[in-house]
């Protein structure tokens, strides 16, 4: 028991670093987000998948996973920081798609 426990974390860890560096590495996400807020939102994420599920994905892809996470969130409120005349523009060129 005690082993596995020690191998979720070391795969909890994996999650926890590739998110500090992919938030390291981009400004907009140090603009956008909290980097311990959302280094704890990945750990509680991938605390979902067993052990060997997390050790079966591959650093590459748990690094597109956690960076597709990252840019949902950072984005998801850039329509509030619109003033009324940028979001009179964006509605009117979606309407014109």
């Amino acid at each position: 028991m005690v082993q596995v426990a020690a191998g979720k974390e070391v795969e909890l860890a994996r999650v926890s670093e590739i998110t500090e560096n992919l938030i390291a590495r981009e400004s907009f996400y140090q603009e956008k987000l909290d980097r311990e807020e959302m280094r704890e939102h990945m750990i509680e994420l991938f605390d979902e998948f067993s052990t060997a599920e997390l050790k079966a994905i591959g650093d590459e892809d748990l690094k597109d996973r956690i960076d597709s996470i990252l840019i949902l969130h950072a984005v998801s409120g850039t329509l509030n920081d619109l003033t009324p005349e940028q979001l009179e523009i964006f509605d009117a060129a979606v309407e014109n798609r």
